[in-house]
C-alpha cells in the first residue's frame, strides 16, 4: 500500500485553519481519498491532555521554553499514536498546524532559537515535515476580529496576546514559507471560504487522482 500524503494548515489566529482542514477532507474523499482530520497541539490522547495545559490558563503559565517542550512531547506521541499509522494505511492526514507553529509562536516570536525547536523535532519526531503546508494568510486585523468572534470572549493563552506578539508570528511564517518554496502554498484565507478550499485542491492537482 502507498504512503499517504501529509499536509498541514498553519497561519495565524482567525485564519480558519480548523474550517479548511474539515472542507479539505470532505473534498478529499469525495475523490475517493481516504483522508483523517487531527490538530496540534493534540490528535492523540496524551496530546489533548498536554493541550490542555498548553492553551489553558494566564498568557505568562509557561515560559516559551517550557511551551515548547510541552509542544515537543504532545508532538511526539501524535506521530507515534496516529499520524504515521494514517500515513503507513494510505490515508491522507490533514493537520490544523504543526512544526511550524512551534517555530514561529515559541521560536520567533517567543525568543527560542529555530535550531533549538528543530533539534527537539528531530528528537522527539524524528524530524518529520508534512509533504505540504498550506499557510493560510490575511491582514492581522481581520484575523483578530475572526478569532474574536470566534472565541466570544474566551480566548486561549495564545489567542489573547498583544498584537505585536501576532504580527510576529505572521512574519515568521512568511519566511518559513518563503524559506521553502516546494513544501509551502501561500493561501488568501481573506477569499470566501469555498475559494480558500478551492485553491488549496488546486494546489494539490499534481497528487489528485
Amino acid at each position: 500500500m502507498p504512503r499517504g500524503r501529509f499536509l498541514s494548515l498553519e497561519g495565524g489566529e482567525g485564519a480558519g485553519k480548523s474550517t479548511q482542514a474539515r472542507a479539505l477532507a470532505a473534498a478529499l474523499r469525495d475523490r475517493g481519498v481516504a483522508a483523517v482530520i487531527t490538530r496540534e497541539p493534540g490528535g492523540s490522547p496524551g496530546a489533548e491532555a498536554i493541550r490542555a495545559l498548553l492553551l489553558e490558563g494566564e498568557s505568562g503559565r509557561w515560559s516559551a521554553r517550557a511551551e515548547t517542550l510541552l509542544f515537543a512531547a504532545a508532538r511526539a506521541d501524535h506521530l507515534e499514536k496516529v499520524i504515521r499509522p494514517a500515513l503507513e494505511n494510505g490515508c491522507w492526514v490533514i493537520c490544523d498546524r504543526f512544526v511550524d507553529s512551534t517555530r514561529a509562536y515559541q521560536g520567533v516570536a517567543g525568543g527560542v532559537a529555530d535550531a533549538e525547536v528543530l533539534a527537539l523535532h528531530a528528537f522527539g519526531s524524528e524530524g518529520l515535515l508534512p509533504d505540504r503546508t498550506f499557510l493560510l494568510t490575511l491582514p492581522l486585523a481581520l484575523g483578530a476580529e475572526r478569532a474574536a468572534r470566534r472565541d466570544r470572549g474566551a480566548s486561549d493563552r495564545f489567542a489573547a496576546r498583544e498584537s505585536d506578539f501576532h504580527a510576529a508570528v505572521g512574519a515568521a511564517f512568511e519566511r518559513f514559507a518563503e524559506a521553502e518554496p516546494d513544501r509551502f502554498r501561500r493561501i488568501d484565507a481573506a477569499q470566501p471560504p469555498a475559494a480558500v478550499t478551492a485553491a488549496m485542491l488546486a494546489a494539490l492537482a499534481d497528487w489528485l487522482p
